[in-house]
């Protein structure tokens, strides 16, 4: 027998979380608990303000009718559902099918803001590969570029990954990789969408030998009917955020396709619950176990829900505490 229940969570965010110009004071999304032959599975459906298309209650809707589908012993097609649904959903019945490994890789690159000595602790915590990263954009591209390269010849054996959000130009972005020396630059293992246009994205990379990665550009072209992980030329990695691409089915097929044209993949998060967190950590291990996941954005929130994230003191809210929104019969 199958039984499902729909919560809705309301978790307090860090006063300085800012989306899309936008302060973002508290996470709004929906857990799905699925029971079955005595198993429980938990999936998180959570859009992501001001980047999904789909609200939480355009979300929690489809959630719920899908769900009692479910229930009803249908299966389910989410390749037409919204992408957050389709993830927390995919999510939970992997989950509870037991094709999610209970592994997780838990690794999280620290930030950089503006002194080498204060990440060096994290760093030295790190096993395998010193991974950190740094916004940049944000602020003067010259700035970014002396930033970038006071980080690299602080700690020789650093990479840095780079987000710069479509903040630049192509004149801006060479701004940036002339205070960045050549000898320094093979250290950035990307610079996330530096251009407001993708080929200007991929000219600063031809021109600077600085890789680059694909987030937005991949949002953008993924319901293409055409789309083809071949077309994303030019690139050295992709951001996959299943919350805004779909279902862990659909991302582990780009995560083939990208390997077979050498393109490394990131699994990503966008501002998940510690219960999708934990799960995208474990997606991670599985799919691309070399890779340190961008999985630390548990810092931005207040509290942790059920599932708590390792090392984390953050409090710890129930799922029996949350507002059960509908629940099979």
């Amino acid at each position: 027998m199958r039984q499902a229940t729909l919560y809705r969570y309301r978790l307090p965010m860090d006063s300085g979380v800012i989306l899309r110009e936008q302060k973002l004071t508290t996470r709004h999304g929906w857990i799905v608990e699925l029971q079955q032959d005595g198993q429980t599975a938990l999936g998180e459906i959570a859009p992501l303000p001001g980047f999904s298309h789909e609200t939480v209650e355009q979300a929690g809707i489809e959630a719920q009718a899908q769900l009692e589908l479910w229930s009803h012993g249908r299966d389910l097609d989410l390749q037409q559902c919204y992408p957050s649904v389709a993830f927390g959903l995919s999510a939970a019945l992997m989950e509870l099918d037991g094709r999610l490994p209970t592994e997780g890789n838990y690794r999280a690159a620290p930030l950089c803001t503006g002194d080498p000595d204060e990440v060096l602790p994290a760093l030295s915590r790190m096993p395998g590969k010193k991974v950190a990263k740094i916004k940049v954009g944000l602020h003067e591209a010259i700035r970014d570029g002396m930033l970038v390269s006071l980080f690299l010849e602080s700690i020789p054996d650093l990479e840095l990954r780079l987000d710069a959000n479509r903040a630049w130009d192509l004149a801006k972005a060479k701004e940036f990789a002339k205070y960045v020396a050549p000898s320094l630059r093979q250290r950035i293992s990307f610079i996330e969408e530096p251009c407001a246009s993708p080929g200007h994205s991929v000219t600063f990379a031809i021109d600077t030998g600085i890789a680059i990665a694909w987030d937005e550009t991949l949002q953008a072209n993924i319901d293409s009917p055409e789309f083809s992980v071949k077309q994303l030329t030019g690139v050295k990695a992709l951001i996959i955020k299943p919350t805004l691409i779909g279902s862990l089915e659909r991302c582990m097929q780009i995560i083939k396709d990208a390997q077979q044209q050498a393109i490394h993949v990131v699994i990503s998060s966008s501002l998940e619950s510690s219960i999708g967190l934990s799960q995208l950590a474990r997606f991670s291990q599985w799919q691309v176990p070399d890779e340190v996941p961008g999985l630390d954005t548990l810092q931005l929130f207040s509290e942790q829900l059920e599932v708590a994230w390792p090392g984390s003191k953050l409090p710890l809210q129930l799922l029996k505490d949350q507002e059960v929104y509908w629940c099979s019969k």
